[in-house]
C-alpha cells in the first residue's frame, strides 16, 4: 500500500548499495558496449566486470540525467523524496584513519598511509565523492560523532533534511537498527544478504513508482556467510 506521507527515504548505504535501484537504466542507456552487456555476451571476466560496472554506476552525471529522463517517459516524479545515507562508517581525514601511533618503519618496513588505504580499497577514502553524489545527504557517523542504533543520530538526519520521523521510510539490515526506526516513527525495511531486490520492491510499493521496472530478476544464490 503506498504510503503519501513520505517524503524521504533513508538507507543504511550498504544495504542500498547492494542494489542499485536506478542501476538498470544507466545500463540499459548504454547500449550495446556497457559493462553488463559485455558480460553477458562473455567478453568480461568477473572481476574486469565489478571494476568495469562500478565506473558505469559511478558515472552520476550521466545516470542522473538518464534516470530523470526514465522517470519523465513514465510519468514519474523526481525529486519528490529525499535521498539520505545513515551509514555507521569511519570516513575522517587519513591521519585519522590511522591513528596517532603508526606501526614503526622499524617493524613494518613496507608500510605507507597509501599502501594501508589502497589494501582497505580506499584510495579516494572510505566514502568517496561518486558515492556521496548517490545521495541528497550523507550523515557518516564518525563525522557526526553518533552511530545507529542511538536514536539521536536519526533525529539529527531528519533534522538535517527538514522532515519528521514520520515522513520517512528507513531500509537497513540490521533489526536493532529498524527497531529504533519504527519507535521514532519511521516507517521500515528490511534488507537482507541476498534480499535486497524483495526489499526494492516494498519500498516500490511505498512510494508508488516502479524502481525496477527493465530489471531482469535472475534466480540469484543468496549471499552466504
Amino acid at each position: 500500500m503506498t504510503s503519501a506521507n513520505i517524503r524521504a527515504v533513508i538507507f543504511d548505504h550498504t544495504a542500498a548499495l547492494r542494489f542499485n535501484f536506478s542501476g538498470h537504466v544507466p545500463s540499459a542507456r548504454r547500449g550495446s558496449n556497457g559493462a553488463w552487456q559485455k558480460f553477458e555476451r562473455g567478453e568480461l571476466s568477473l572481476f574486469p566486470f565489478y571494476e568495469a560496472f562500478g565506473r558505469e554506476l559511478s558515472d552520476t552525471d550521466n545516470g542522473n540525467r538518464w534516470y530523470t529522463d526514465y522517470c519523465k517517459s513514465k510519468g514519474l516524479a523526481t525529486g519528490r523524496w529525499r535521498v539520505i545515507a545513515l551509514t555507521n562508517n569511519f570516513s575522517k581525514t587519513d591521519a585519522a584513519i590511522i591513528g596517532s601511533h603508526p606501526p614503526s618503519r622499524d617493524e613494518y618496513p613496507d608500510f605507507t598511509v597509501e599502501s594501508e588505504l589502497a589494501f582497505l580499497g580506499w584510495q579516494d577514502g572510505a566514502t568517496p565523492p561518486r558515492l556521496r553524489a548517490l545521495f541528497d545527504d550523507f550523515c557518516d557517523s564518525s563525522a557526526l560523532g553518533m552511530r545507529k542504533p542511538e536514536p539521536e543520530f536519526y533525529l539529527l538526519a531528519c533534522k538535517r533534511n527538514d522532515i519528521v520521523p514520520q515522513d520517512a521510510v528507513f531500509l537497513d539490515d540490521l533489526g536493532m537498527n529498524l527497531k529504533v526506526a519504527r519507535a521514532l516513527g519511521m516507517e521500515t525495511i528490511h534488507v537482507p544478504i541476498g534480499g535486497s531486490y524483495g526489499a526494492i520492491k516494498k519500498l516500490e510499493e511505498k512510494l508508488g513508482i516502479d524502481l525496477t521496472g527493465g530489471f531482469e530478476r535472475r534466480n540469484w544464490t543468496p549471499s552466504k556467510m
